[in-house]
């Protein structure tokens, strides 16, 4: 099966030490089964500190320290298990962050992630998002595919159209998919995003600035355009029928509007950080992105029902 990735795809590297936002701090960092076997036959001093650093319930895991640190990192923020062992000793969640992989029927897909700081650079920095290279192949078997990359390119085409305002491109995608963040109201919005989980709370208090009537000041409307594009190569692309693709949509779309009003909050400072923090708290986690998404979608299914009536 032919494996697609964004132009931008192959400009990232990781910056490892220069990061300020270590992706072995604060996470659980899961081991995949062939990875634990691996563990489990390494000899010398390391393959004792891995198998000790291991916790087996509720699934094998790094036991993080005290402070919320990978037990694996050195004084610099550097990996020993690559440093020592090579990346092939990784488990599979360390070696492919930031990439996420979405089956798209006939094809996968691969993208970066946008909780990453250099992936998060790369993307908001590139308006090549509607340009796409096969990169190699991937295990799999071809199968039907739901029109979702043909309502993608739609969405881009909108996006890349020349001669509207921002606000028309939004207001466009808004009528032709007949989904827009107002299908919740601000009062329902205050109570979902207070219901959401989050690695820190003070961030809550920020998303709690989320307007659906913010209008988009000129100076991040490419940016915003741009954030807008990934969200949906990354949430929609493997829908597998039209009520998830508008679901779908619904989420990225308040992932935009909750970008802009963040943005506009903190007066315009430090918004690759505002972005990232978002993904953050909500893309990376699956409780929080299922819970958005079906909330969105049973919206739409008692606007459809009311429409009918």
């Amino acid at each position: 099966m032919k494996l697609i990735a964004p132009a931008y795809y192959k400009k990232f590297h990781c910056i490892a030490e220069k990061c300020r936002h270590n992706c072995c701090l604060g996470w659980e960092i899961d081991i995949d089964a062939d990875t634990l076997d691996k563990y489990s036959q390494l000899g010398g001093e390391i393959g004792k500190e891995i198998r000790e650093s291991i916790s087996y319930e509720p699934q094998p895991h790094f036991e993080l320290c005290e402070i919320e640190r990978c037990p694996h990192l050195d004084k610099r923020g550097l990996c020993r298990i690559i440093a020592e062992l090579g990346e092939g000793m990784l488990c599979d969640i360390c070696r492919e962050h930031p990439r996420f992989y979405n089956d798209c029927g006939d094809h996968s897909e691969v993208g970066l992630g946008l909780a990453c700081e250099e992936a998060c650079r790369i993307i908001l920095m590139s308006d090549e998002y509607n340009l796409f290279e096969q990169i190699g192949e991937i295990a799999g078997e071809d199968g039907e595919r739901f029109a979702s990359i043909d309502f993608r390119c739609q969405v881009y085409s909108i996006l890349k159209g020349l001669s509207d305002t921002y606000e028309k491109k939004l207001k466009a995608i808004y009528e032709k998919f007949k989904i827009s963040p107002a299908v919740l109201d601000a009062e329902q919005w205050e109570k979902l995003i207070k219901r959401l989980e989050y690695m820190d709370r003070s961030h809550r208090d920020m998303f709690l600035n989320f307007s659906v009537d913010i209008k988009t000041p000129k100076r991040i409307e490419k940016t915003a355009e741009r954030a807008l594009a990934y969200f949906v190569y990354r949430h929609c692309s493997s829908a597998y029928s039209y009520d998830e693709y508008r679901s779908s949509l619904g989420f990225c779309l308040f992932l935009e509007r909750l970008f802009v009003s963040i943005s506009v909050f903190c007066g315009f400072q430090n918004t690759d950080e505002i972005a990232r923090t978002i993904s953050e708290e909500i893309e990376y986690s699956e409780e929080n992105t299922e819970t958005i998404k079906n909330e969105i979608f049973e919206a739409l299914e008692l606007f459809d029902q009311e429409k009918k009536c």
